[in-house]
């Protein structure tokens, strides 16, 4: 039973990269309401966050993070079904 306003969410889980251990480790969901992707990376060094900075600003409700090139199969498959979860609203 959710509390007074708390909305309910339903993540459907892609994966997580396979290099790193089960509580650390950059992991892909879409947020299947509204086909968002969502998520979580290692935060990126202040070296990466200035070469960011170079083309805007960051919000505070915004975070440049990291992702491997070994998760791109995982993102991929949450892409495609975030695309098609789209496409059918």
């Amino acid at each position: 039973m959710l509390d007074a306003g708390e909305v309910a969410m339903s993540l459907l889980f892609f994966g997580k990269d396979p290099n790193t251990d089960d509580d650390h480790c950059p992991t892909v969901w879409v947020d299947d309401e509204n086909a968002d992707l969502v998520l979580q990376g290692w935060k990126a060094d202040d070296a990466t966050q200035q070469k960011c900075l170079e083309v805007g600003s960051i919000p505070d409700t915004e975070a440049v993070i990291r992702i491997p090139a070994r998760m791109v199969p995982q993102i991929r498959k949450a892409c495609d079904a975030a695309e098609h979860s789209a496409e059918l609203r």
